[in-house]
């Protein structure tokens, strides 16, 4: 009696297809086969007079060859393409690459070394669009490797001379229409790269500051608070959690309806704190209250120039109720 052969035993489908996918040598065999047939230039003709949907794409930097990362964002941007394509609209997809930008200049640093210190910033930026250059290829090809559909001859590049002066033109209509000014504004800086940091390019980590008491002397109108200060070496505590903020104070904040006490001390100072905090204060910053000269509310404190503790710049009282 023979073996039994079990597949015999079952109806299954016949198909032409091999079990074997065999992709690394297929997967390019069909990409050069769309390439050589046009197809995305097929499917654009196809769908000319459908409704529009376009995917504005953000672009990868050119920094780099892809990773993970970078293939997930522009699969599945591919796949909304894809399938609004399918359900038929006219989808083109405009690919692009960041070519300006710190994660450019970290690698041409990087590249540079020691030379860098001997090139003109003329050549550095040169040096930074030939770098770019290379990876927008180098990207390029990873991305139809991938088989991501786009205008892959025809890609917008922030470097390109096209693309910065519509950018200029952009400004230039803002300017005249009135909608620039200049004007002060905090920015993230990095002391590193000199250079000003986007929100989503910092980076931070738990940190825990003291809280602290800082003096502020006020050199001349302390009789404007009351008289009995005048002649007398005055100063202002103020209490902070936030101490790497002092080397850019420019104002102290007094509530215009509590109430403040002008407190001898030692010395001969005096020091104006709030007086329901009076006793916490002295004991905080280890001074013995000798007896209180005056009493009087936060507005007597508005305007007046008080000293920074350690740089030559005046801290203005200011009321805020």
């Amino acid at each position: 009696m023979g073996v039994l052969d079990l597949k015999a035993t079952i109806n299954l489908p016949k198909t032409a297809f091999p079990m074997k996918a065999n992709l690394p040598q297929n997967e390019p065999n069909l990409l050069e086969r769309w390439e050589k047939e046009n197809l995305y230039g097929r499917i654009r003709q196809a769908r000319q007079g459908a409704p529009v949907y376009i995917l504005h794409d953000g672009p990868p930097y050119a920094n780099g060859n892809i990773h993970l990362g970078t293939a997930l964002n522009k699969i599945v941007k591919d796949f909304i393409v894809k399938s609004k394509t399918m359900a038929g609209f006219n989808s083109p997809y405009v690919p692009g690459w960041d070519c300006h930008g710190l994660p450019i200049e970290i690698k041409v640093d990087q590249e540079l070394g020691a030379r860098k210190a001997r090139m003109s910033a003329l050549e550095i930026r040169a040096a930074c669009r030939r770098y770019a250059e290379k990876y927008v290829e180098i990207q390029r090809k990873s991305f139809r490797r991938l088989g991501v559909f786009g205008e892959w001859n025809d890609p917008y590049l922030t470097m390109s001379a096209e693309y910065e002066a519509t950018i200029a033109g952009a400004f230039v209509g803002m300017l005249s229409a009135g909608y620039v000014y200049k004007d002060l504004k905090p920015v993230h800086w990095c002391l590193h790269d000199r250079t000003a940091l986007a929100e989503a390019e910092v980076e931070y980590e738990n940190h825990t500051s003291p809280s602290i008491c800082v003096k502020f002397e006020l050199p001349s109108g302390a009789e404007k608070i009351d008289p009995a200060l005048a002649g007398r070496k005055v100063s202002a505590i103020a209490w902070t959690t936030t101490p790497w903020t002092i080397p850019a104070n420019m104002a102290l904040a007094f509530h215009p309806r509590l109430e403040y006490v002008a407190a001898e001390t030692g010395g001969g100072a005096v020091h104006i704190v709030a007086r329901q905090l009076l006793e916490t204060t002295a004991a905080q910053c280890g001074f013995v209250v000798k007896s209180t000269l005056a009493s009087f509310s936060g507005d007597r404190l508005e305007g007046l120039d008080f000293r920074h503790p350690f740089l030559d710049r005046r801290s203005r009282g200011m009321v805020l109720s």
